[in-house]
């Protein structure tokens, strides 16, 4: 047990070695861990296809997952063998493999998102309205800093995102005003901070160490700074991003609010957003610059959602 506990530093290790997100890390330890209390605490140097196809097995029979959650179980230990153990996996091609159906995203029509914007307010508001405005995903706005915002060119640029390929998109007009309002706040907030010897965000990669004052540069900031200050290991104290959860939550009420009959989340805003634009003519090699798609071939589920529409192909019983 002593070896196999000596195991998980390594895979953590080899995962920020190679830039891997912490929401994967943490996400494919969990699975190692679980392959690894499934076959009663066994080294998995020990263990290959059968052991491996036993786990995946029990995932989908016993704890019902999806076809998705059980391919990220089998991409965690793809790593741990091919990358961290460094075995050549002659019994690959023996792995079960889920298959994944695609799926149509759920869309809102424009009145939707309109009911749902107008039940809520203050920050969450705002980036509500930049999801949908910008066809962001959440944590794309919510790790915004100022700098990534360009008012004169009305644009946005998202840094590191999923697929790791920046992205410039667009900044709604609409919204110029409201958030040149809510930086003039949190530049207040910052200003604040720094005052009472704190104001730092946490820097990406190691540019804390190439430029050590950074972190209490105002273009480093968040955008959307966290109501309350934290703690690191070595007792210095900043602001982190807000929390997902919070403007989750205030979607989830707004829809509830609305009576909208959708399962819509805040990744549905940037599903409508993409929709809306294709309805409006435009051409999808844009959408999926916007998007961020490294392949069309993902923005193309989009045209489906179009021809179920109300704009769409009529049903011949309309028509008696």
């Amino acid at each position: 047990m002593a070896e196999t506990q000596r195991l998980i530093p390594t895979i953590r290790a080899a995962l920020r070695a190679r830039h891997y997100s912490r929401r994967t890390e943490e996400a494919y330890v969990g699975w190692i861990r679980r392959y690894i209390f499934f076959h009663n605490k066994r080294h998995p140097a020990s263990m290959s296809a059968e052991e491996v196809n036993a786990f995946l097995t029990s995932l989908a029979v016993d704890g019902k997952v999806s076809a998705s959650t059980q391919n990220q179980a089998l991409a965690a230990l793809l790593f741990l063998y091919r990358t961290v153990f460094d075995q050549p996996l002659p019994w690959l091609h023996e792995l079960i493999r889920a298959y994944h159906p695609p799926r149509l995203p759920v869309v809102l029509t424009a009145d939707e998102v309109r009911m749902v914007l107008e039940r809520t307010e203050g920050t969450p508001r705002l980036i509500l309205h930049l999801l949908y405005g910008g066809g962001f995903r959440l944590l794309e706005v919510l790790r915004l800093r100022v700098k990534d915002i360009d008012f004169r060119r009305g644009e946005v640029l998202v840094r590191d995102p999923k697929g790791k390929r920046d992205r410039a998109t667009m900044l709604p007009r609409i919204l110029n005003d409201l958030l040149h309002e809510h930086l003039e706040r949190v530049r207040l907030l910052h200003q604040s901070d720094l005052r009472d010897g704190w104001g730092i965000v946490p820097m990406p990669t190691a540019l804390s160490r190439k430029f050590p004052s950074a972190a209490r540069e105002w273009q480093w900031q968040w955008v959307f700074p966290a109501a309350r200050r934290w703690h690191d290991a070595n007792g210095r104290e900043g602001r982190h991003h807000v929390d997902e959860s919070v403007i989750q939550r205030a979607m989830k009420t707004a829809v509830l609010e609305s009576g909208i009959n959708k399962r819509a989340t805040c990744h549905t805003l940037r599903h409508s957003f993409a929709t809306h634009l294709l309805e409006r003519g435009q051409d999808i090699r844009t959408v999926q610059e916007l998007l961020g798609h490294k392949d069309v071939a993902t923005t193309m589920i989009y045209t489906h959602v179009l021809r179920l529409g109300a704009k769409g192909v009529r049903s011949p019983l309309d028509s008696l």
